[in-house]
């Protein structure tokens, strides 16, 4: 009977915080990501042969997802995220879905976990983009 007391005072503290837990719905806040600046001629950082292309705006609920594919020929050389949810989920899976992306030249992609819903749109923005590279 000592311990029933501590116990139950402890599990009633334990279950407080998970209680009050209100999972994020989005509030509206994006980090929009500016592309850089386009290289001036007398730079020589733009190649031939190179092709940028632009995903669509994918709106999810933690908020928007855009990806930016730089192509040199048939290869995909850079991804940049134009537009991504303001979460710390989504600033550690970034670099996870680029990195995967630049692997296996694709969009067939593993979902970041923890970052699914960013995961999907990323890879709906990317497939398009790549689409696009077709036409």
């Amino acid at each position: 009977m000592k311990r029933v007391l501590p116990v139950l005072a402890l599990t009633v503290i334990g279950v407080i915080p998970v209680w009050r837990y209100a999972p994020s719905h989005g509030n509206g806040s994006t980090v929009v990501v500016a592309p850089p600046p386009a290289p001036s001629p007398a730079t020589g950082a733009s190649r031939a042969g190179e092709v940028v292309l632009t995903g669509p705006t994918i709106d999810t609920e933690k908020g928007p997802v855009q990806v930016e594919v730089v192509f040199e020929g048939e290869t995909i050389s850079a991804v940049r995220m134009l537009r991504q949810p303001d979460h710390p989920q989504t600033h550690a899976a970034v670099p996870r879905l680029i990195e995967d992306t630049l692997r296996v030249q694709g969009a067939d992609v593993d979902t970041v976990s923890g970052a699914t819903i960013t995961s999907d749109a990323y890879m709906k923005s990317l497939q398009a983009a790549i689409d696009a590279k077709g036409n």
